[in-house]
């Protein structure tokens, strides 16, 4: 039977779907304005009309409450549009459900990319060998990241999954109760999360997703791949930042890592007892039973309390397991035997700590934290540290640092609570270590590193505090601003040459992890040259590593958009070459990219075997993947125009304040969806390096606007134009997956893109022309993108991804419409001689429920 393309599945099985359910659900009364299902269609009709028109938001809502609703006085308007946000994040939550209930319909789970693929492709070819090769050294990592883009609470979520399910499954009574809970549950948090809330409700994805999806994947390696029930490499592993990331978070407190730590041990401990209760009722065979009833005890007494007596470590576990696998298999005829191998697998793969706790902090604080530390043990005479240490060169400290003998055993002399917290952090370590194996916790990141200086800072603290004589912690220096990432090779020389630190990376396999942020290389660079900037950073520290006999270890921060380096990720991993090191594929998953990629079994399973795949199809076309010097001048000579241009873009006088008063920058801090502040400084002044990199990305995302990821491309390209060379732009574009990958991505950011929305400021005294520049860069950026392609529309390749956009971009077109109305509003009142406070409180609060839905809408937000 022939399979129907994508894009018709998609449709007959999302779209048709969506409709249909749609209907059902805008005819529950949610409150008391009767008929607002029935006027959202109608404010939706005119939204679409009105843009088409060339009409603005303000003329938009005034002429559908003229047309529709004549009679309702001003603060029944006000809450009609309260009501419309209301419908439609619901309807946004209703369209994830029927998206994630079609995903194993719409996308082919045996087809390219996945493991099944590959082992048919490897079988067919003979290279089934070498692929087991290859799988026994090849590692994918995705971290968990508590970063502030999930806009739906842990109750909308459990509302989705449910949902799906009743979806699936057609049960139309259930979907309608579920409606019903929809409308009664809020999504605005009226306090913001702690940073254990954040990590509570990452820990559910462990529990009910990723235990299971990465156990059926190492299953089906180890009995399909290998053909056996040996233990082999983990090939997936899991990172978890809740409660470790305590950069520019000052609620990251060290009881909260161990209070975090103490939570993921006992959360896998109750899914290993829930899988003994269900092998119980099978096992009951003489000398099995008796052994399985006391594991299955044992760990339900450990994973209430971790301090109960008869506590058990996951090898004794496992060896114990395997133990009664040979019982079954010598002495039962191997019954059940399967099920048996999926928990030792899972033992395997999770032991005692679920996930990998990873701490992070910025150089700046660890600098004053050490100086502090350094002035206290000068002071106390007979330390490793001259009296004149802080006048001494940089080399010279990294000496000292290397060798340093000094023990901190009584922290509580320290009275600044920044130094006390981060000393403590380092014995937390320790402690996670002992408690959860020393994966548990053991790796440190260090945010904004730029010098060997900032390394061998955190080195010798990790030593003094309480690794003296075995540091069983992988230092990661993350490397953001384009000036970091040119310099990061020298950092890393220098590193490689000190002796001491040297031993160390001996000591722990010969392999360096470094951390690359496309965040803010974008924030800092422009989305071309943040790309290729740690595309280049990459080569360099490949090459500066294995000079060294040091395998580097690349763990990229990505976000979800690809402003942020997110988009197809996985295409970025199987372009690379051969000239950048491939052994790990490591990346952080961050907010609503969770639960939009990995947040059903069916997505997880699938997204993770893309990845695992990307290394693998890297590895065979290394060669093919590599850059000419021809193609390698070209990209050069673009990635640095479009950065002039983002520079000079970013230097426009108007860049500050476009941001701060027409765009939503300011209420994201008002969503109470993260735990951390929505910037490092605590200027009221906006100071552009104070900005984070979600709040600032996602309020062009707001704007339909999408600039980091587009601009400076356009220009770039049509300097080729210029000049008469663009068929060495189109040579790039055929021969660079890598290129090919960049331009695609960026059409994603230009298909969500709406520029009719804002066309209004145009005309705006003050900031038409910074409006007019943007919307002339994205004009010239879709036609050059379009001409390389040779497609005739964005997105052309991906009609089932670009129709999901479509109808997604739809649902909140009246969302958008409101909340431009909002923020027009409040600009006007702010104007007023004597300004209304409370009027411009109620539209402030428009504008702030607003971000919820079309964050979500976007999946990935831009």
């Amino acid at each position: 039977m022939s399979v129907k393309p994508k894009l018709t599945r998609f449709q007959q099985n999302v779209v048709s779907k969506y409709q249909i359910y749609n209907s059902i659900f805008m005819t529950l009364p949610f409150d008391a304005i009767t008929k607002t299902g029935v006027l959202l269609p109608l404010f939706h009709e005119t939204c679409e009309k009105g843009f088409k028109n060339g009409d603005n938001p303000t003329t938009i809502v005034e002429t559908f409450f003229e047309k529709y609703q004549g009679r309702r006085n001003e603060q029944s308007q006000i809450n009609l549009l309260f009501r419309f946000i209301q419908y439609i994040e619901r309807q946004v939550v209703l369209f994830d459900a029927v998206e994630d209930a079609a995903f194993p319909i719409v996308n082919n789970m045996d087809g390219v990319g996945t493991l099944r693929n590959l082992k048919g492709s490897a079988t067919s070819e003979g290279k089934m060998k070498e692929l087991q090769e290859f799988l026994e050294e090849f590692k994918v990592r995705i971290v968990l990241t508590a970063h502030p883009t999930q806009f739906y609470p842990g109750s909308v979520l459990g509302i989705i999954t449910n949902l799906k399910h009743a979806i699936e499954d057609n049960n139309l009574s259930e979907i309608n109760n579920l409606f019903g809970q929809l409308g009664k549950t809020p999504f605005f948090k009226h306090k913001k999360p702690t940073p254990y809330d954040e990590a509570k409700s990452l820990i559910w994805y462990l529990e009910n997703v990723f235990y299971k999806t990465f156990g059926e994947i190492y299953n089906y390696i180890q009995t399909n791949i290998y053909a056996d029930g040996k233990k082999h490499n983990e090939i997936i592993n899991i990172g978890f930042w809740p409660g470790g990331d305590r950069d520019g978070n000052p609620f990251v407190k060290p009881e909260t890592t161990l209070k975090v730590a103490k939570k993921l041990k006992k959360a896998i401990l109750k899914r290993y007892y829930e899988d003994l209760k269900d092998l119980r009722k099978k096992l009951t065979f003489r000398g099995v039973e008796e052994r399985v009833i006391r594991l299955e005890t044992i760990l339900y007494n450990y994973s209430i309390d971790l301090k109960y007596k008869k506590r058990i470590t996951a090898k004794e576990l496992r060896l114990e397991l395997l133990s009664i696998r040979n019982v079954i298999v010598n002495e039962h005829q191997s019954l059940y035997v399967n099920e048996l191998n999926n928990l030792i697998n899972r033992v395997h793969l999770f032991g005692f700590r679920f996930a990998s706790l990873d701490i992070r902090q910025d150089s700046r604080i660890h600098h004053s934290v050490f100086t502090t530390v350094a002035d206290y043990l000068i002071g106390k005479g007979n330390s490793s540290f001259p009296d004149n240490y802080h006048d001494l060169s940089e080399s010279d400290q990294i000496k000292i640092l290397s060798k340093v003998t000094d023990t901190l055993d009584d922290l509580e002399v320290f009275e600044d609570e920044m130094v006390g917290n981060t000393l403590k952090t380092i014995g937390v370590i320790k402690k996670i270590q002992s408690m959860n194996g020393e994966r548990g916790a053991n790796r440190y990141i260090i945010s904004n590193n730029q010098t060997a200086l900032n390394v061998m800072q955190l080195f010798a603290m990790l030593k003094m505090v309480a690794f003296q004589d075995d540091l069983t912690v992988d230092i990661a220096p993350l490397f953001e601003t384009i000036p970091d990432l040119e310099n990061a090779p020298q950092v890393m020389e220098q590193l490689y040459q000190n002796p001491e630190y040297m031993a160390h990376l001996r000591a722990r396999g010969s392999k360096q992890n470094i951390m690359l942020g496309f965040s803010d290389g974008t924030k800092d660079g422009g989305y071309l040259m943040a790309n290729w900037g740690i595309y280049k950073a990459k080569e360099l520290l490949t090459q500066m590593s294995r000079k060294y006999d040091i395998t580097a270890i690349f763990f990229d921060g990505r976000g979800g958009p690809p402003a942020r380096g997110g988009g197809r990720t996985h295409n970025f991993y199987s372009s690379l070459g051969p000239t950048i090191e491939d052994k790990e594929v490591q990346l952080t998953i961050q907010g609503q990219t969770v639960s939009s990629n990995f947040g059903t079994l069916d997505s997880s399973q699938y997204n993770l075997e893309q990845l695992i795949s990307s290394g693998i199809k890297n590895r065979i076309d290394g060669e093919r993947n590599k850059l000419s010097d021809e193609d390698r001048v070209v990209m050069n000579d673009l990635a640095e125009t479009s950065y002039q241009v983002y520079k000079d873009f970013k230097s426009h006088p108007m860049f500050i304040p476009y941001l701060e008063r027409m765009s939503t920058l300011k209420y994201y801090a008002k969503t109470n969806i993260g735990s951390r502040p929505s910037k490092r400084g605590s200027s009221n002044k906006l100071v552009f390096s104070d900005l984070r990199a979600i709040p600032f990305v996602g309020s062009w995302s707001q704007l339909k606007q999408n600039v980091p990821g587009f601009y400076g491309v356009g220009t770039a390209l049509k300097m080729y134009e210029d000049r008469g060379e663009f068929d060495k732009v189109e040579q790039l574009y055929n021969n660079s997956k890598f290129f090919k990958t960049l331009l695609e991505n960026s059409m994603m950011s230009l298909t969500k893109s709406f520029f009719d929305l804002t066309k209004y400021m145009a005309d705006d005294p003050e900031f038409g022309e910074f409006w007019t520049i943007i919307y002339n860069e994205y004009l010239e950026t879709k036609r050059l993108l379009l001409k390389v392609s040779g497609y005739d529309e964005l997105m052309e390749n991906e009609p089932a991804g670009k129709a999901s956009i479509g109808v997604r971009e739809s649902i909140v077109l009246p969302l958008l419409t409101i909340q431009q109305y909002a923020l027009k509003k409040v600009q006007e009142l702010n104007k007023a001689e004597v300004k209304d406070e409370e009027q411009i409180k109620i539209f402030e609060k428009i504008v702030t429920r607003s971000l919820f839905g079309n964050i979500n809408a976007s999946r990935n937000s831009a």
